[in-house]
């Protein structure tokens, strides 16, 4: 479910300047189910990423500029807490290795370092399309850089 809460937030941030949009349009605009992006909706919203509003002119749009919110922020609204593993949380005993791992101490050190890493791309990032409109054909990815490409006869 983060994965779709990512690209329901990217597809939110591109409405330029604040324009509310419904969660059918987002599920229309990201090909999700609509049920999946109203479960989202609800949950981005609970966690302060969505502000939405009823009646005439209601819908969604971001609670703060798309800059101000990361993925990690995208991910742990939907997921909770962003970690690898669970045995470092407290009052876990669930992983059969416990007792006799040498790792167990270095996990918080590899969960900050994923969760640095997520909190370092914002949201803007994602809201740009850079899709290709038309691929490259094959005679210009075959041809050498130094010389140019001949039109075709």
């Amino acid at each position: 479910m983060a994965d779709y809460a990512v690209v329901v937030m990217a597809a939110a941030a591109r409405h330029c300047g604040g324009a509310r949009v419904s969660a059918v349009q987002l599920a229309e605009e990201t090909g999700l189910p609509a049920p999946t992006v109203q479960k989202l909706v609800s949950r981005l919203a609970g966690a302060g990423l969505l502000r939405s509003s009823r009646g005439v002119g209601g819908g969604l749009k971001l609670a703060r500029p798309a800059a101000a919110i990361s993925v990690a922020d995208i991910v742990e609204a939907v997921e909770g807490p962003i970690a690898l593993t669970a045995c470092v949380e407290h009052g876990r005993h669930d992983c059969t290795l416990e007792g006799a791992c040498a790792v167990r101490p270095h996990w918080p050190l590899v969960n900050e370092a994923l969760r640095g890493a997520l909190a370092g791309v914002p949201l803007t990032r994602l809201a740009l399309d850079v899709r290709v409109a038309e691929p490259v054909s094959a005679s210009v990815r075959a041809a050498p850089l130094h010389q140019p490409v001949s039109a075709p006869a």
